[in-house]
């Protein structure tokens, strides 16, 4: 599977919009999924004029949900000011 494929996969039709980034149904974090792919062929503008995508993701618990690329909390990795 390609998260960058600009076709996207049959898996994504059922999509639900999760309104925190996590799996609506059983929380999952979205490192934990099965499946990614990422609809850049579409961006949306924010009022900051950054660009934003939708994210899709397919549980390990089947449910299939999006959420926005700007939704997504900061990493753990990310450099932590002091």
């Amino acid at each position: 599977m390609d998260a960058f494929s600009p076709v996207p996969p049959k898996w994504i039709e059922p999509a639900t919009h999760a309104l925190t980034f996590c799996c609506p149904s059983c929380r999952a974090s979205s490192a934990e999924q099965e499946k990614v792919w990422i609809n850049r062929r579409s961006p949306v503008m924010t009022e900051e004029y950054r660009k934003k995508w939708q994210e899709f993701y397919q549980c390990q618990c089947g449910y299939v949900w999006w959420a926005w690329s700007n939704d997504r909390p900061p990493s753990e990795f990310a450099k932590q000011n002091e």
